[in-house]
């Protein structure tokens, strides 16, 4: 019996070191996070086990009890959601990232916009083309386009055209496909496609600002949890970012 506590204390640190963390990130940060997991591998730690999908829908695994020691959202609007619910660890959250939104179309009908009030969206879509974007319900791109939309005087004309998805990839392999004339991404999920090419950038001031925080889930707590943080906002993984396109805060 001592001798299996004895290796139990000795082992503990041992286990420590190796635990697996999970993050719940946006979709749009698919690829800049597995190579900042493969970079997290390289500094000794195990590989992240990452879960992504639409900020939404993540939040509210999160609020269900789904395991996950980091979240990290494309909008304010989920993290803040997660914190007034008491489930994000506080003082742990930090602004890491932004983005643009750009306008796509498929590279194989190539076309460039001035996007700017009252714009001939419904002209690029044709008579019976659909815009391929978030579902502005609860998607954070989404959210952002109607706004920047709205701004630009073209909601009303464009809200019954929308092909609603679940996240900002699945927006993205529509217009891929060919099955969308155009669809509204972040600028890192266009550059990630050769599929698609970017007909335009919609104004900063047409929406909030494309924020991305990061933060430690209560249930997830942990050092390590901690430390993947620090690394986050750390140099190599900023380095990763802007390789991806991202802007770093």
């Amino acid at each position: 019996m001592r001798f299996l506590l004895f290796l139990c204390i000795l082992l503990a640190p041992i286990v420590a070191r190796a635990q697996e963390l999970t993050v719940f990130a946006a979709a749009s940060l698919t690829d800049a996070m597995s190579d900042v997991s493969a970079q997290w591998a390289k500094a000794g730690h195990k590989p992240l086990r990452l879960s992504f999908g639409s900020s939404s829908t993540l939040a509210r695994q999160i609020e269900q009890g789904a395991p996950a020691n980091v979240f990290a959202s494309a909008d304010e609007k989920w993290m803040n959601y997660l914190t007034e619910k008491g489930l994000i660890v506080p003082g742990s959250r930090r602004d890491l990232l932004s983005n643009d939104l750009v306008l796509v179309v498929p590279a194989s009908k190539p076309v460039h916009v001035a996007i700017g009030p009252n714009f001939d969206l419904a002209g690029l879509l044709g008579p019976n083309g659909r815009l391929a974007v978030g579902d502005p319900a609860h998607v954070p791109v989404g959210i952002y386009a109607q706004q920047a939309l709205t701004k630009l005087g073209l909601w009303d004309k464009v809200a019954p055209r929308l092909a609603r998805t679940d996240d900002v990839r699945a927006g993205l392999l529509l217009v891929e496909r060919g099955e969308a004339p155009a669809g509204i991404v972040y600028g890192t999920d266009a550059a990630v496609s050769k599929a698609v090419m970017v007909a335009g950038i919609f104004p900063a001031s047409s929406h909030d600002p494309i924020t991305y925080p990061f933060a430690v889930v209560k249930s997830g707590d942990t050092p390590d949890a901690h430390a993947l943080l620090t690394f986050l906002a750390g140099p190599e993984a900023r380095e990763v970012f802007v390789s991806r396109g991202f802007k770093v805060e």
